[in-house]
C-alpha cells in the first residue's frame, strides 16, 4: 500500500509539473498574442500522446482553421449568415458611414487595442511655433489684445470699429488660408496659440476670430474648392474684404446635422445653364447678420436627374453673396448676453449658379464628407484653445486674489478650503494644456483623428466650466459684481455656450467618442461591418478571426495584469511616474475586453444604451488625457517641480476611469460572464484604484507653487495677455501680488517679534509703526508693507454704478426686448 501511495504521488507530481510547464507558455503566448500557427504547433505537442481519434480531430481542426479558404467556406459562412438573421450588427446609414470614414485613427487606436505602444505614443511630435508665428503672437496679437476691452464690448454690444479694422488689416481672418492666397498659412499650433491668448482678454473677440478660421467658407475652399474659387475668394477672405459665415444648424437639425431640411432644386435655365433654387431656415449662425459671404449646407435635389446621380443627390455646400435676392439677414440671437454675432437666417427661392457649389459641379452631394472631415480637425483647435486661455487666466487671477485678499488676518490662500479649488484650477489648467498640445501635434502632421478631437472638445469645455466655477467660488463677491474689474464673470456666464456648439457635449460623449470610437478605433469591428454590408466572405473571415484572437489576447492580458497588479506591463517613466504607464496598460486591456463583451452581448442594441456607451467613452477619454499628461511631462524635460501637477492630474484621470469601470461593472449584466467582472477585473480595479479623487499632499504643493512668485507659476499660465497699464485690472492684480509677496517676509518678522514680546500685541498700522520705532523693521521695509496694504485694498475693490448708470445699462435690455416681440409663424 505504501508503494502505491508513493507511485501515486510521483504520477501526481509529474502531472502537476507537466501542467505547470504547459501553463507557462500558454500564458506567455496569450499575453503577447501569438499567431494561430504558433498555437497550432504548441497544441500539437501534447496530442502526440493522445489516442489516434483525438489526433485525427486535432488534425482536421488544424487544417480548417489554418487554411483561410476552408475556414471561410466551412465556418465563417455560417457565422456570417447567423449575424444577419440575428441583426447582430447595427444598421449604419450613409451619413453615419461618412462620419466614420472621415479623418484618421491615431492614439485612440493604440488605447483601444488593449496593448498600447507607449514608446510610440511618447515619441509623437510635440508642436512648437516658428519664429514668424511667435513674432505674430508678440506683435499683432499683443496689440490686438491691448486694443480690446471686454467690458466695453459687453456695454456697446460689439467690438469697436478700430478693432474690426485692425483684425482685417493684420489678416486675422486668414490664419488658415495658405500664403499663396494671401493668408497667414499658420500651423494648427499657431492658430491655437492666437485664440488662447485672445480668449484670455475677450471672449467676444475670440469668438469673432474663431469662426472664420474654423468650419466655414475658407476651410472648405482650401480643401475642396476649385482653383477658380480659391483664387477669387481666398485672398478677399484673408484681407477681410469678405466676411464669412456658415449656415448649418436648423430648428430640427442640431447635433444631428445630417437631418437638415434646407433644400436646393437643380434646374436648367432658359440660357441652358444649370442653377439652384434654394430655401432654408437656419439658426445659431455666427457672424451671419454682418456677413458678405454665406456658406450653406443643404440637400441637393435633381428631379430631372440632370447629373445622373438620381433625384436625391445629397448634402451639398454652397457659397453665396449675402446680398443675393431672397436671403434674409440682420436679426440676432442673444447667447446669454455675450456680445458676438449669433444669428438666424432664412432664404426664400434664392437662385444661384451651380458654380457656387464648393468644388463646382463635382462637389455636388459631397458636402457631408467635407463637413465631417473639417469638423473632425476643427474640434481639436478652436474650443480647446479657448478653454486653455480661460483656464490660464483664471489660474492667474485666483492665485493673485488668494494672495491679496485677507480674512481673519491671513491671506485666504492659506485656508485649506481655498487651497483645494485653487489646486484644482491649476491642476486642470496643466491637464488642458497637455491635452491641447498633444492633439495639435497630430493635426500639424496632417492627421485628423475624429474621435480624439471629439474627446478634446468635450473635456476641454467641461473642464473649462469646472475651472470657472471654482474661480467664482474663490473670488466670491469680486466674482459676482460685474464691471471692468471683474475678469471672470463673463466666462462664467458664457460657459454653457461652448458646451453646446460643434456637437452638444451630451451626444458627443455617447455617440461620437465611443459610438464612433467602438467601430472606428477598434482594430476589427468596422472591418466586420463593412464585410457584412458588401457580402465579402473572405474579408469577413479575416476580420472575424482577427477579432477572436484580439479578444483572447486581451483576456489573457487583463487577467495577468490583474494578478500582477500591472507589473508585467512595461514602464517608460523613471521614478514615481512609471506606475502610471503600468496602470494605463491594465486600463487599456480591461477596456478592450469589456468593450468586446459589451458589443458581443448587446450587439446592435449597444447603440441606444447611451449610459453604457457614455461610461466607455469616459474610460477611453481619460486614458487619452492621461497619455497626453505623460507626454507633456516628458516633452518639457521631466521637471521635478512639475511632479505635483502630474500626480494630481494622473490620479484624477485614474479616478475618473475607476468611476466609469464601476458603472460598467454595476450595470452591464452578461449571463455567464459576470465572474470575469466580479472575480478578476473588479477586485484588481478596486485594489489599485486611487483612494479618492486626489491627495491633500498634492493639492497643497500645487497651491503653494502657484501662490509663489516663481518661474513655474508664470509657466503654468504662459501665453495669456498680461497688460502693462496699471489701470487695467489684470495688471493691477499682478502688481499687488508682487508687492504683497515682498511684504510677507516682513510681516512674518513682525509677527515673530510679537510672539517674543519685543512688540506689543496690536493690529494694522499701529503694529508696524511700533515695529519701525523699535527698529524691528527698516524704513524701506515699513514703506513696502504700507505700499502692500494700499495696493491690496485697491486691487480687491469691485465696481459700482450710480442709479442713473445702472438703469441706463439695464434699459438696453428693455429696448431690445421691446423690438423682439413674438412674430406669427407665417412670417418665419
Amino acid at each position: 500500500m505504501q508503494e502505491f501511495y508513493i507511485q501515486l504521488q510521483e504520477v501526481t507530481g509529474s502531472l502537476f509539473l507537466a501542467t505547470f510547464i504547459l501553463f507557462i507558455p500558454i500564458l506567455v503566448m496569450g499575453f503577447y498574442g501569438a499567431p494561430l500557427w504558433l498555437w497550432t504547433i504548441f497544441l500539437a505537442i501534447p496530442t502526440l500522446l493522445a489516442p489516434k481519434s483525438v489526433q485525427l480531430v486535432f488534425l482536421v481542426w488544424a487544417i480548417i482553421y489554418n487554411i483561410p479558404f476552408l475556414r471561410a467556406q466551412l465556418i465563417s459562412r455560417w457565422i456570417m449568415h447567423l449575424f444577419r438573421i440575428m441583426k447582430f450588427v447595427p444598421h449604419i446609414s450613409e451619413t453615419e458611414k461618412t462620419a466614420l470614414d472621415a479623418g484618421a485613427v491615431w492614439a485612440e487606436g493604440e488605447l483601444f487595442s488593449g496593448k498600447p505602444d507607449f514608446k510610440k505614443l511618447m515619441n509623437e511630435p510635440y508642436p512648437k511655433l516658428t519664429k514668424e508665428e511667435q513674432d505674430f503672437i508678440n506683435g499683432p496679437v499683443e496689440k490686438l489684445c491691448e486694443m480690446a476691452d471686454d467690458w466695453q464690448a459687453w456695454e456697446k454690444r460689439d467690438l469697436p470699429p478700430e478693432v474690426w479694422d485692425f483684425i482685417k488689416k493684420e489678416r486675422f481672418f486668414g490664419m488658415i488660408i495658405p500664403k499663396e492666397f494671401g493668408g497667414l498659412g499658420f500651423t494648427a499650433m499657431a492658430h491655437s496659440e492666437v485664440l488662447a491668448k485672445v480668449s484670455s482678454r475677450s471672449l467676444s473677440l475670440c469668438t469673432t476670430l474663431m469662426v472664420p478660421n474654423s468650419l466655414g467658407p475658407a476651410e472648405l475652399l482650401v480643401h475642396y474648392g476649385t482653383e477658380e474659387q480659391k483664387k477669387y475668394l481666398l485672398p478677399r477672405l484673408a484681407r477681410g474684404e469678405e466676411l464669412p459665415c456658415f449656415a448649418l444648424t436648423e430648428p430640427g437639425a442640431g447635433s444631428d446635422a445630417g437631418s437638415i431640411q434646407a433644400d436646393g432644386i437643380l434646374f436648367k435655365g432658359t440660357d441652358g445653364k444649370l442653377y439652384l433654387r434654394l430655401n432654408w431656415n437656419k439658426r445659431y449662425i455666427t457672424l451671419a447678420a454682418i456677413s458678405t459671404i454665406l456658406g450653406l449646407a443643404f440637400r441637393l435635389k435633381d428631379p430631372e436627374n440632370i447629373l445622373g446621380k438620381g433625384p436625391d443627390v445629397g448634402i451639398t455646400c454652397v457659397l453665396i453673396p449675402s446680398k443675393t435676392p431672397g436671403i434674409v439677414l440682420g436679426r440676432r440671437h442673444d447667447p446669454l448676453g455675450v456680445p458676438f454675432y449669433n444669428c438666424p437666417t432664412q432664404g426664400k427661392d434664392v437662385v444661384v449658379s451651380v458654380d457656387h457649389i464648393v468644388g463646382g459641379i463635382a462637389g455636388a452631394g459631397r458636402g457631408w464628407k467635407m463637413l465631417m472631415e473639417c469638423l473632425g480637425a476643427g474640434r481639436g483647435i478652436s474650443l480647446p484653445a479657448q478653454a486653455a486661455g480661460i483656464a490660464k487666466l483664471v489660474t492667474r487671477v485666483t492665485s493673485c486674489h488668494a494672495t491679496i485678499r485677507k480674512q481673519f488676518g491671513v491671506n485666504i490662500g492659506k485656508f485649506e478650503g481655498i487651497e483645494e479649488p485653487l489646486a484644482r484650477i491649476a491642476g486642470f489648467t496643466y491637464l488642458l494644456e497637455a491635452m491641447r498640445k498633444y492633439t495639435l501635434g497630430a493635426l500639424d502632421q496632417g492627421i485628423k483623428p475624429a474621435v480624439v478631437t471629439a474627446i478634446v472638445k468635450y473635456h476641454s469645455t467641461e473642464l473649462e466650466r469646472k475651472i470657472v466655477n471654482d474661480g467664482m467660488d474663490i473670488m466670491a463677491g469680486n466674482g459676482i459684481s460685474q464691471g471692468p474689474r471683474n475678469l471672470i464673470a463673463s466666462y462664467y456666464i458664457a460657459a454653457p455656450i461652448s458646451i453646446t456648439v460643434e456637437g452638444a457635449n451630451i451626444l458627443t460623449r455617447t455617440l461620437i467618442i465611443f459610438g464612433q470610437g467602438a467601430l472606428r478605433a477598434h482594430p476589427y469591428a468596422y472591418k466586420e461591418v463593412l464585410a457584412l454590408e458588401k457580402n465579402d466572405l473572405y474579408a469577413f473571415d479575416k476580420a472575424l478571426w482577427g477579432h477572436v484572437g484580439h479578444v483572447i489576447r486581451n483576456a489573457f492580458r487583463c487577467i495577468m495584469l490583474s494578478w500582477s497588479r500591472g507589473w508585467l506591463a512595461p514602464s517608460l517613466g523613471a521614478g514615481r511616474v512609471g506606475k502610471y504607464y503600468r496602470r494605463l496598460s491594465w486600463c487599456s486591456a480591461s477596456f478592450a475586453l469589456l468593450a468586446d463583451i459589451a458589443m458581443g452581448s448587446l450587439g446592435g442594441s449597444l447603440k441606444v444604451r447611451e449610459k453604457i456607451t457614455g461610461r466607455f467613452a469616459d474610460i477611453l477619454s481619460w486614458m487619452y488625457i492621461a497619455t497626453a499628461i505623460l507626454r507633456r511631462f516628458k516633452a518639457e524635460g521631466s521637471r521635478k517641480e512639475d511632479l505635483p501637477f502630474v500626480h494630481f492630474t494622473m490620479n484624477h484621470s485614474l479616478y475618473e476611469i475607476q468611476k466609469a469601470f464601476n458603472g460598467i461593472f454595476n450595470n452591464l449584466k452578461v449571463p455567464g460572464l459576470d465572474w470575469i467582472f466580479r472575480g478578476i477585473i473588479r477586485p484588481w480595479s478596486d485594489l489599485n484604484s486611487v483612494a479618492g479623487e486626489t491627495f491633500d499632499a498634492h493639492t497643497h504643493k500645487i497651491a503653494t507653487l502657484i501662490l509663489a512668485d516663481t518661474e513655474q507659476r508664470a509657466r503654468i499660465s504662459e501665453g495669456i495677455y498680461i497688460p502693462k497699464d496699471l489701470n487695467q485690472q489684470m495688471a493691477r492684480l499682478e502688481h499687488a501680488f508682487r508687492i504683497v509677496k515682498r511684504s510677507e517676509s516682513i510681516e512674518e518678522k513682525v509677527r515673530s517679534a510679537v510672539k517674543k514680546g519685543t512688540l506689543p500685541k496690536a493690529k494694522g498700522a499701529a503694529l508696524f509703526q511700533s515695529a519701525l520705532d523699535k527698529g524691528v523693521v527698516t524704513k524701506d521695509e515699513f514703506q513696502t508693507v504700507k505700499d502692500a496694504e494700499i495696493t491690496r485694498y485697491e486691487a480687491i475693490q469691485v465696481d459700482d454704478f450710480s442709479q442713473e448708470e445702472y438703469l441706463n445699462r439695464s434699459s438696453r435690455g428693455v429696448d431690445y426686448a421691446s423690438k423682439n416681440s413674438l412674430r406669427p409663424l407665417a412670417s418665419v
